[in-house]
C-alpha cells in the first residue's frame, strides 16, 4: 500500500511498525484479516500524520476517516496534529477538512516533487 503514496518512506514504515505509531485497517476475506489501509503518526510536542494510505478497492468506505477519528480520540485533548497534503490532492484536503483540519501554511520545499499545504487541528 505504501506504494500508493506520492513520496513512500519504507525506512519510516518499518520504524514505526516497531514502535507500535501505525493503526490498520483491515478487511475480513475468508476469515483473514487483511490490511487496507493505515496511518503512521510520529509523536513529539505535536503528532503529525506521516502517512495516511487506503488501498483504491476500499477508498470511499470511511476507512481513512476511521482512522483519523480513532488516533484524535487517543490523544489528550489539546494535542496539537499536522499533516503535509499535496496542493493538487483534492480528495486528501476535503477528507481532513471534514473533520476539523485547517490550513496552518505552505511549504513549499516539503515534498521531494514540490510544495505542501500544512493542515492543523487540536484533538
Amino acid at each position: 500500500m505504501q506504494s500508493l503514496l506520492a513520496e513512500p518512506s519504507p525506512t519510516l514504515l518499518h520504524w514505526a511498525v516497531h514502535a507500535g505509531n501505525v493503526l490498520v485497517s483491515t478487511a475480513d476475506e475468508l476469515s483473514v484479516e487483511t490490511p487496507v489501509g493505515y496511518l503512521l503518526a510520529v509523536y513529539g510536542d505535536d503528532v503529525h500524520v506521516a502517512e495516511l494510505v487506503v488501498d483504491p478497492e476500499h477508498r470511499r468506505e470511511g476507512r481513512a476517516n476511521a482512522l483519523l477519528s480513532h488516533l484524535l480520540s487517543s490523544l489528550e485533548t489539546g494535542t496539537r496534529v499536522t499533516v503535509a497534503v499535496e496542493p493538487g490532492n483534492e480528495a486528501a484536503r476535503a477528507l481532513y477538512a471534514s473533520i476539523g483540519f485547517r490550513l496552518t501554511r505552505r511549504d513549499e520545499s516539503y515534498f521531494d516533487r514540490g510544495p505542501a499545504l500544512i493542515l492543523a487541528r487540536t484533538a
